[in-house]
């Protein structure tokens, strides 16, 4: 038995529709549900049924008893709103945690305890295949040229700082994150790893309903979070609005071993404390109107500012060759930073007939500033004197703007063709002042340092077109489809009178063939051609630092990174078990890697300066074994782990133009990552969740990193008849989340170092529902946990 189901307004394939089918001589109940299509396939024996199709606020639609002996294509079932229901309490279905398709996996929050009162950083930290580490960097498969969109598009929202951008995101907002790693022909081909689709909340729900949010913590943490949506029969209104305070305090230490003999501080030894206090409110509004039963307008607002004030602290020691000390040090950095972006889309669809064509154009333009000022002084605590006085001042600015349109166009039932365009503009300019006091002895004026001081524009237009075409040829699913890419980019400095301008274009191709070996059972095949595009800071060749002896400066010759991805995956399906595993090779050419050496340099202090910066330095491999599992042994117990295990083989040389040596960096790197989330219903409506995480050594370079263990545990307990629940997270339990690195320049450095983001932290969220339950009255079968049922 089959079909689709569909809104008689919208047109639009209604998701987690339940079909029910009542064999009348056993009485026997079982069924399915929808696809994110709106479709269904069950499988049941010859018999008479009965057969309903349901979804909540909708009327049901009846089928009298028939004798079913052979497949029965139900076709399109048009359901309408249940116009009673309006007023009526919605009751919400809690979905699945994870949600395994054939194309991509679907990391459902509703059900996660830790992330409450978190951020978008925090909800990616829980997702299949999707590693978060200490410094907030996100990777992929453990490949960080990852791209991040939301809602299918670009964003501001996670534009030239990814990590600290994500960190204002409030978890709340968030409805799902898909994890997308071969993509097809309709995806840019920006990011050689893949693609995570953030999907921000926007409610459809008839009537009005929402939740309100209040998060407490230590160290001091608070927040509000309002999510709400109001629906008519023309009109949908939504909005997702938060306001955070943050106390995020970290640490750092590093023992820095020069090897030099003429080195005046042979061991510099540094301990970090940092004291992060960042405010930030983020609020989303957007509005959807239904022009006719088939297509719709949608604007959206997105609007987020930040504040930080923190004020990090840095004791150094520095010790000569026989182990006694030159000088000790006191450096304090105060740093102000403000953050805003907004984002304006406009999104036009139009459904036609109902049967599958559909064209989507979509535009969205979006600003993002960032401004901050540091100031700096340092202290000999030995004679306690200041030695040191700096001022840095760097502003970010963004501008982007996106025009898309996709058409797609079925042939018959098992026929599909798509094709469309995009066009993404992105306008980034960044500038860096330093100035520091050269004359202590009269007190003399804060000095510009030319040396460092530059701005830099960076302007890149990518022209995208696709052609796709899908066919279901019984068993066997094939989508191929074709991109090319123009990218024009122009880039300017403060200190050349010249533009630097290049342009380039790519073919990208791919192919997915899918086998659907029996009911609940797939194999999948996939192949695609993906892109990293050097942008902003890594192509500006004027340096940065972190500090007096750390350089980070860019490559303006830095070139693309291709690479080729190839997929294979299978797909189990049992009652309470759902097994996903996938094999993967990746081949990339001209492959980045960050080299740090000696510049020949001191510091006033003594301290030998190093510069890292960017080249094309290899040819990578990277084949993998990933597996995802889903099982729930009883009805109170839902466990959910994947696991990732890769090797990375790269190979290359890179030449100093200074000392015309060459050093070989070849290395090959076994690595992987376990991640196992549980979650237990106790009496009392309580739910108990332990999430562990442990990412395994690995190495680059230069760079030699050890393993990474964490733990998490949350408890919510429902209240008020379910209308409100209260929870308690416990987040990095065994204060174990600490990046710990060991980096080797031969004959010039070793250096062991640790870096703790954020320390333990233990926050409480109370959430109070508008019109809303936490759970869905089942109306026969059982939700399995994916996109398919057991019946």
């Amino acid at each position: 038995m089959s079909g689709k189901v569909i809104d008689a307004i919208s047109k639009q394939p209604l998701e987690y529709a339940t079909v029910v089918i009542t064999n009348t001589e056993t009485s026997k109940i079982s069924g399915g549900i929808t696809d994110e299509k709106g479709m269904f396939s069950i499988q049941s024996p010859i018999g008479v049924y009965e057969i309903s199709v349901e979804f909540i606020s909708f009327q049901s639609k009846k089928y009298p008893k028939q004798e079913i002996k052979k497949n029965l294509d139900l076709g399109t079932i048009i359901l309408s709103e249940d116009l009673k229901s309006l007023d009526e309490i919605v009751i919400i279905a809690e979905k699945t945690t994870v949600d395994i398709r054939l194309d991509k996996k679907v990391f459902n929050i509703g059900k996660d305890l830790s992330i409450r009162g978190g951020n978008a950083s925090d909800v990616l930290g829980n997702v299949p295949s999707v590693q978060v580490d200490v410094e907030g960097t996100v990777s992929l498969r453990g490949n960080e040229n990852v791209t991040i969109l939301i809602d299918g598009r670009p964003s501001a929202l996670v534009g030239m700082n990814g990590a600290e951008a994500l960190r204002q995101i409030p978890a709340e907002a968030i409805e799902k994150v898909e994890v997308i790693t071969s993509p097809s022909a309709r995806y840019d081909a920006e990011g050689t790893a893949g693609i995570l689709n953030i999907i921000l909340r926007k409610n459809k729900l008839t009537g009005f309903n929402g939740s309100l949010q209040l998060d407490l913590g230590i160290p001091e943490r608070a927040g509000t979070a309002f999510n709400s949506n109001w629906r008519t029969e023309k009109w949908n209104f939504f909005t997702n609005t938060g306001f955070r305070y943050n106390s995020t305090p970290g640490n750092a230490f590093s023992d820095s071993n020069f090897l030099s003999t003429s080195a005046q501080n042979a061991n510099v030894v540094e301990s970090r404390k940092f004291g992060r206090q960042g405010r930030s409110l983020f609020t989303s509004f957007g509005a959807e109107y239904y022009i006719s039963k088939n297509s719709s307008i949608i604007g959206n607002i997105v609007f987020n500012t930040g504040n930080d004030d923190d004020v990090n602290t840095n004791d150094i020691s520095r010790y000569d060759t026989q182990g006694s000390i030159n000088e000790a040090t006191l450096r304090t950095e105060s740093e102000d930073q403000n953050e805003q972006r907004v984002q304006y889309t406009i999104d036009y669809v139009n459904n036609f007939d109902g049967n599958g064509r559909k064209l989507s154009i979509n535009t969205q333009y979006s600003t993002e500033v960032q401004d901050a000022l540091n100031n700096i002084t340092e202290v000999d605590t030995q004679v306690n004197i200041l030695n040191d006085l700096e001022q840095v001042i760097e502003n970010q600015d963004e501008n982007s703007g996106l025009f898309q349109i996709d058409y797609v166009h079925p042939l018959g039932k098992n026929i599909q063709y798509e094709a469309g365009y995009r066009g993404n503009y992105r306008d980034i300019f960044n500038s860096f002042y330093l100035a520091e006091r050269k004359d202590f002895v009269n007190n003399g004026p804060l000095v510009p340092d030319v040396g460092l001081n530059n701005s830099f524009n960076y302007k890149e237009f990518v022209n995208a077109a696709y052609l796709q075409y899908g066919q279901q040829l019984d068993k066997i699913s094939i989508l191929g489809g074709l991109r090319y890419e123009y990218t024009s980019i122009e880039i300017a400095q403060q200190t050349e009178i010249t533009k630097d301008k290049r342009s380039y274009g790519n073919l990208f191709p791919t192919l997915n063939l899918g086998l659907e070996l029996k009911d609940g059972e797939n194999m999948t095949l996939g192949y695609n051609r993906r892109i990293s595009r050097p942008r902003g800071r890594s192509l500006n060749p004027f340096p940065s630092r972190s500090s007096e002896s750390n350089l980070y400066s860019g490559n303006i010759n830095l070139n693309p990174v291709i690479t080729d991805a190839f997929d294979l995956g299978y797909l189990k399906r049992w009652n309470k078990f759902t097994f996903s595993t996938s094999l993967y090779y990746n081949t990339s050419k001209d492959n980045w890697e960050r080299i740090q050496e000696d510049t020949g340099e001191i510091t006033d202090n003594g301290d030998p300066i190093t510069n890292r910066f960017p080249i094309n330095l290899s040819t990578e491999e990277k084949y993998g074994l990933e597996f995802t599992l889903n099982y729930k042994p009883f009805k109170v117990w839902n466990i959910n782990s994947d696991f990732n295990l890769y090797k990375v083989k790269s190979d290359g040389d890179y030449t100093n133009p200074k000392t015309n040596t060459t050093q070989n960096f070849d290395f090959e790197n076994i690595s992987y990552f376990i991640r196992l989330n549980q979650k237990i219903t106790l009496p009392g409506k309580t739910d108990l969740q332990i999430n562990t995480n442990y990412r395994g050594p690995s190495q680059n370079v230069q760079t030699k990193s050890q393993g990474v263990f964490s733990m998490d545990i949350a408890a919510s307990k429902d209240l008020f008849n379910e209308k409100a629940s209260l929870s308690l997270n416990f987040s990095d339990v065994f204060n174990s989340s600490i990046s710990r690195r060991t980096t080797t320049l031969p004959g010039f450095l070793e250096q062991y170092s640790e870096f703790q983001w954020r320390e333990p932290q233990i926050s409480a969220s109370f959430i109070y529902r508008f019109n809303q339950k936490k759970k869905i009255q089942k109306s026969g079968g059982e939700y399995n946990g994916g996109d398919g049922f057991e019946g």
